[in-house]
């Protein structure tokens, strides 16, 4: 590290990650928490996390605070005053705790601004980030797009002279047998068949022939408001599913997918957390970018098209005629890849 960059951590005792969401985002940001704190392991480490997701890292031995924001509500106008208010007070919160460092993985203008808010000497932030968040950034630094997100994060843990040899996911302490465990079969596999985007999701029902293939029975899990998306897995499963949507919090949830044989899935948050626990997974990808957000690790399999036109990220005119890339992968093509990986 040159002596400049040096003199910028040579007494940092309060740091500051800007890390709101989404689920998958932030798991992807825990062995980022692993590197600083090799790096610095007397610092105080404090996190902004979005309310709902905040219960994943409530308890991390590893995070002194977690402010949390209500930043789905931002956007209501109905609620405008409320909000202002909300941001005033994080604005003057954040002030006060004096951090010498902050650093914004989120990339947006709101996660942006919360950098400024902290005003630390030493705020750092992609170059390739939207919506103007560079602006608030003292250094910014070459994450590069065509990397996998957790290797971009650290880039940043790099520039902080931290080290990047061993990739650990240091989550929060979670029981691994809580009640709901005890409902489930003895060995068991999992689905997860919903997705943050339509256009990611392989339809429910295939997903249900599927689990009728398998030779273990099969876990569905998805949030309450996708229960119907489990159900119709079940359904289709010839009694092979049972569902627990809208059964587990994050932290049960944990536990479910790290006692689970294998997970197939789409490109989502709990994917994420299977690859973390190193829970073999099956992830389906159409138009998303398994490069940048698929399961990370050499266990993992992706499962996919080979379509000259994705990854497209969802915005190729065939989004009007339902993303072949997904609509054309058969239930067949994904049980013999299964099939294989597993003999």
């Amino acid at each position: 590290m040159a002596d400049s960059r040096k003199d910028l951590f040579d007494r940092v005792n309060r740091i500051l990650i800007v890390k709101p969401s989404a689920l998958g985002d932030i798991v992807h940001s825990m062995p980022f928490l692993y590197a600083v704190k090799q790096r610095f392991p007397w610092a105080r480490i404090d996190w902004v996390v979005a309310h709902g997701l905040h219960t994943f890292l409530e308890g991390h031995t590893m995070i002194n605070r977690l402010w949390v924001i209500k930043k789905d509500q931002w956007k209501k106008l109905n609620r405008l005053k409320l909000t202002l208010t909300e941001i005033n007070d994080l604005r003057r919160g954040l002030a006060e705790q004096d951090y010498d460092v902050c650093i914004d993985l989120s990339g947006l203008f709101r996660s942006g601004l919360i950098s400024g808010f902290s005003r630390a000497p030493v705020r750092l932030g992609f170059k390739e980030s939207d919506e103007g968040s560079p602006f608030f950034y003292t250094h910014k630094i070459h994450g590069s797009m065509n990397i996998h997100a957790i290797d971009r994060y650290l880039k940043i843990a790099e520039f902080m002279g931290c080290p990047t040899d061993q990739i650990v996911y240091p989550f929060a302490p979670f029981n691994p047998v809580p009640a709901i465990c005890k409902d489930l079969p003895e060995k068991y596999a999992v689905i997860s068949p919903s997705a943050g985007k339509p256009a990611n999701q392989w339809p429910a029902r295939r997903y249900g022939e599927l689990a009728a293939r398998l030779d273990l029975p099969v876990v569905v899990i998805a949030a309450p408001a996708e229960a119907d998306i489990a159900q119709k897995v079940v359904d289709a499963s010839q009694g092979n599913a049972v569902s627990i949507a809208g059964r587990t919090g994050l932290k049960e949830l944990c536990a479910v997918i790290q006692n689970a044989k294998f997970f197939i899935c789409n490109d989502t948050g709990p994917m994420h957390m299977a690859a973390a626990l190193n829970v073999p997974v099956f992830a389906i990808f159409g138009p998303a970018n398994p490069v940048r957000t698929g399961p990370y690790g050499k266990i993992h399999t992706v499962i996919r098209k080979d379509y000259s036109c994705a990854p497209c990220y969802a915005w190729q005119p065939c989004r009007k005629w339902g993303f072949r890339c997904m609509q054309d992968l058969d239930v067949d093509e994904v049980f013999d890849v299964i099939r294989e990986k597993l003999v």
